[in-house]
């Protein structure tokens, strides 16, 4: 027992993309029993063991949540953590970063598109990373995995972060770039009336918002995929209170984004701009909706969807109980994560369809 220790600890030694690959490819009883080694503090024995031995060993190198007072530190080590589970990307036949030149300003955007002969669907993406981190480059291999897995296009949006920029400029730069993909939907090969807005946390939220501003416009989308959403900045719901430490969002890491995203631009907890749970549901275009059971925003993703569905809103549900907040990062190091992940882009592909 004590070498099988000591070759365990060794792991977690070696760089932390190669150690979490590693890990996943030990038996679930070895991960445990990492877990009780690592003295991981949190009792949650539904969670993906990976999980739970990557959050012990963070918590043992004294890191806690990812949003902080000092944002700029909390950026880089935000873009070091993403970087260092890199593994060779998924290849999509063709992949090119763009310059969109909006109403609210030029903005960068990188275009996926696994058949450049065909006509496809386009999928517009709004990263995650709680409005105030996150880019092309952080979600590059998600939008890869869906648009090989759903067999569309995929336009992911690199929209100005908070708090720099307030929730109107970064809201209005979104749907802009919605309408942008509308306009140059012939140029860009896309499948007549198959344009659809879809982001995880911050991104779901994006999603959410734009799909609810602009549903009586033109350029409307015709289906949304929303991954663990925050939705209500106002609520605390009892996810909240379950699994608010020791995890990958923390309860501390949602107060800091309600300062940096709401209150520093004095935008109220309830306004729809920011809280799309509390606005207009009717007319919405179908959405899938995906939670993690183990997420302080769980709770408000399923009432979302239950509001949705309330509202004659077309909604599939989807819940992964052994998974945390930020799974489909994930991808590159746990083959659990990058299985449910291939799975969703192509339910959200067969839902997409059946409501088109």
């Amino acid at each position: 027992m004590v070498a099988f220790n000591r070759t365990l600890q060794a792991v977690l030694e070696k760089g932390q993309g190669t150690a979490a690959r590693t890990l996943d490819r030990l038996p679930r009883f070895a991960q445990k029993s990492l877990v009780k080694i690592l003295r991981y503090p949190h009792q949650y024995p539904e969670l993906d063991p990976l999980v739970q031995c990557m959050m012990a060993a963070q918590l043992k190198r004294g890191n806690s949540g990812f949003v902080t007072e000092d944002l700029i530190q909390a950026r880089k080590n935000f873009d070091l953590q993403i970087q260092s589970i890199k593994a060779k990307p998924t290849p999509v036949k063709r992949v090119e970063d763009l310059r969109l030149p909006l109403h609210s300003g030029t903005i960068f955007a990188r275009h996926y598109n696994p058949a450049p002969s065909k006509k496809l669907p386009m999928v517009v993406f709004y990263h995650g990373g709680a409005f105030v981190m996150g880019s092309l480059d952080s979600h590059d291999e998600v939008c890869r995995l869906l648009a090989v897995h759903a067999k569309v296009q995929v336009l992911s949006v690199d929209y100005p972060l908070a708090p720099e920029n307030s929730p109107m400029k970064m809201i209005q730069t979104c749907e802009d770039a919605l309408a942008w993909v509308y306009q140059n939907r012939r140029q860009l090969k896309i499948l007549k009336n198959r344009i659809s807005v879809a982001g995880d946390s911050a991104g779901g939220n994006i999603s959410a918002v734009v799909a609810q501003r602009s549903a009586h416009k033109i350029y409307a989308p015709q289906a949304q995929l929303l991954l663990y959403p925050a939705v209500d900045f106002k609520s605390r719901h009892p996810s909240f209170y379950a699994y608010k430490d020791g995890l990958v969002l923390t309860g501390e890491d949602v107060d800091f984004v309600t300062h940096y995203y709401a209150n520093t631009h004095q935008v109220e907890l309830d306004d729809p701009l920011i809280s799309p749970t509390y606005g207009k549901h009717e007319k919405l275009a179908p959405a899938f909706v995906v939670t993690a059971g183990h997420d302080v925003l769980h709770d408000e993703g399923e009432i979302y969807a239950h509001k949705l569905r309330h509202r004659g809103v077309k909604v599939h549900y989807q819940e992964y109980p052994d998974q945390a907040h930020g799974f489909v990062n994930l991808t590159p190091i746990s083959y659990r994560a990058k299985k449910y992940f291939i799975e969703i882009s192509k339910n959200y592909r067969k839902f997409w369809d059946k409501h088109a």
